[in-house]
């Protein structure tokens, strides 16, 4: 008599074998390159957005133009003071005064280098600078025989380099009256590589000396 008899396991009941025709996903990689042809191209990171970095080069950005700004402003303000410095009342005066003692001594050579403003050692031919200066001369001899100057009333800066001085001065007439305190002029100055000159001067109080 025959005992019960145990299918085998993968086979059915009334045919061949079992065969999946869709298996599961293969566990070799050699099983994944079967169905594409060559080399399985390599994988394709994906993309990440560095936001931190971002910030941190904007940040970096924006303190770089204050300090550049700052710099800038430090400069021009450390120019302004020193060019302030060396526009004070004392050197105006002493520039000045040098100027008036070259027109009462016909110095012409200081005389004209003031006039030029700066251009006097560019200058070729200074025959009409020389006769300049002669007549600019001869103009305050015939006004003062002396002048000195007493007080600096007012500077404005016209720049850091250019400033227009008020003045006053005691003078002596030509004549020889009595000295005269209280007289005016307006002088205008250049700062140029160290050396200040006096590029016109005009006298303000009105009346015949």
């Amino acid at each position: 008599m025959a005992g019960p008899h145990t299918p085998q396991h993968g086979l059915a009941a009334d045919g061949p074998p079992y065969t999946d025709p869709h298996p599961s996903q293969p566990d070799r990689p050699e099983a994944l390159s079967a169905g594409y042809p060559g080399q399985l191209p390599p994988p394709v990171p994906y993309p990440q957005r560095h936001r931190s970095k971002l910030v941190i080069g904007a940040v970096v950005a924006l303190l770089l133009i204050v300090a550049m700004t700052l710099a800038v402003g430090y400069g021009s303000q450390q120019s302004r003071s020193s060019t302030a410095t060396k526009f004070s009342d004392a050197t105006a005066k002493t520039t000045i005064q040098d100027y008036l003692n070259a027109l009462e001594n016909r110095d012409t050579d200081t005389i004209a280098r003031n006039l030029l403003c700066g251009i006097y050692d560019a200058v070729r031919d200074r025959h009409s600078d020389q006769a300049l200066a002669r007549l600019s001369s001869d103009a305050f001899r015939k006004q003062f025989a002396q002048a000195e100057v007493t007080s600096i009333d007012k500077i404005v800066y016209l720049s850091d380099y250019q400033t227009q001085v008020l003045f006053t001065m005691r003078v002596k007439t030509a004549l020889g009256g009595a000295g005269r305190g209280q007289v005016q002029g307006l002088a205008q100055l250049l700062l140029q590589h160290g050396q200040a000159l006096v590029c016109s001067y005009v006298l303000r109080t009105a009346g015949a000396y």
